[in-house]
């Protein structure tokens, strides 16, 4: 019995030994992590229109000067500034009154000179028959048809003398030559004006024109559509204006190429017109001309973001089908946007990580979902 006490008290006090030893045996080994997920897009065989872009400036279609043709006193500007104005419109008011006495003395000159025709042409009437008649020497009917003929270029030259008059009355009222805005006048009222002196300028602005150079290579590359009386561009959309607010208008048409090539700079200047129905284009605005220049069949186009740079050589990551990555250096081309032309290292159907494998090396798996083109924005 003694030794069957003993013994049950020895279990009895080690069993806390027991749950300790029991308590810090290790866990079992925890599950892998899942692997990460990336974005990626197939390669995808396509037409890349390339387009190329300019700085321009505008300009009116047409800019028209507004010069006086006759000198005289500015008494009255009859426009609104920096309003539209159509052509024949009254815009300035010279002084009339020395150009309407001119054409009150150019008419009493012509009737003058009408008068002495009368008494001219009665002469040679009453002469003509007793001249005939030998009533009165030859010499003096003679006479009389030579003052006949003085007086009638006379009379000629008085009406011509009264419509220059007339006409010099008529500029005291200056007037728009074409239809469009007309600039703030440089000229005050009360200024002594004459054919030199710029009193506003009119530019039509539907259309408007935009000017830009461009190299002498682009020209050449352009120059055989040009001669065959083609546009220089692809006609549809056909060329762009980028505002600087970022804004577009469309539907440009090319209009002409300068006549020269500049030697300073290797460009020629080219003219493209745009439809400005509201208006809000004006003369000396800055903008871009974008257009499509050629176009590259059968290309491999990728993202931007899926191509990195290390130490000038370009690489892109591929998805193999068993979701492991592969580092593949590539050759790229021409910049699309927001996307790089491939010329080598991949082909159609390969997946290309988008996002989330940047630093990932050979071998990694991934776990790939299809890239949204809103994730590019």
């Amino acid at each position: 019995m003694k030794h069957r006490h003993i013994l049950v008290t020895a279990i009895l006090l080690g069993s806390p030994l027991l749950t300790f030893i029991a308590c810090t045996q290790p866990d079992a080994a925890p599950a892998p992590p899942p692997p990460p997920t990336v974005a990626v897009i197939e390669v995808v065989e396509r037409d890349v229109p390339l387009t190329s872009e300019w700085v321009a400036t505008l300009d009116g279609y047409v800019n028209a000067q507004i010069r006086p043709q006759v000198t005289g006193y500015l008494i009255r500007r009859a426009y609104q500034e920096g309003a539209q104005v159509r052509k024949g419109d009254v815009l300035f008011e010279i002084d009339p009154r020395q150009f309407e006495a001119a054409v009150s003395q150019a008419k009493a000159q012509v009737a003058q000179a009408e008068a002495q025709l009368a008494r001219a042409n009665r002469d040679v009437e009453r002469d003509t028959p007793l001249a005939a008649q030998k009533a009165i020497a030859q010499s003096q009917l003679d006479n009389d048809i030579h003052t006949q003929r003085a007086n009638r270029a006379a009379v000629d030259a008085a009406n011509a003398a009264l419509e220059t008059t007339e006409l010099n009355l008529e500029f005291a009222h200056v007037r728009s030559l074409v239809d469009g805005v007309a600039a703030i006048a440089t000229a005050q009222i009360g200024d002594l004006v004459g054919p030199a002196t710029l009193l506003t300028t009119v530019s039509q602005v539907q259309p408007i024109k935009a000017y830009f150079a461009v190299s002498e290579q682009e020209y050449l590359a352009m120059a055989d559509r040009l001669r065959h009386g083609e546009q220089p561009w692809l006609p549809n959309p056909g060329p762009e204006l980028i505002l600087s607010d970022g804004t577009t208008r469309n539907h440009g048409v090319y209009l002409a190429a300068d006549r020269e090539v500049d030697p300073k700079t290797g460009t020629i200047r080219l003219a493209v017109t745009f439809p400005n129905a509201m208006g809000v284009l004006r003369p000396g605005q800055y903008a871009r001309v974008r257009a499509v220049t050629s176009t590259l069949h059968h290309s491999l186009v990728v993202p931007q973001r899926a191509i990195g740079e290390l130490q000038g050589q370009y690489q892109v990551r591929v998805v193999a089908r068993d979701n492991k990555i592969a580092v593949r250096a590539v050759t790229v081309g021409n910049r699309v946007g927001d996307a790089w032309v491939v010329t080598s290292g991949l082909t159609a159907g390969e997946r290309v990580v988008v996002d989330g494998a940047l630093f990932m090396p050979d071998g990694s798996v991934v776990a790939p979902r299809p890239f949204s083109p809103a994730e590019q924005k």
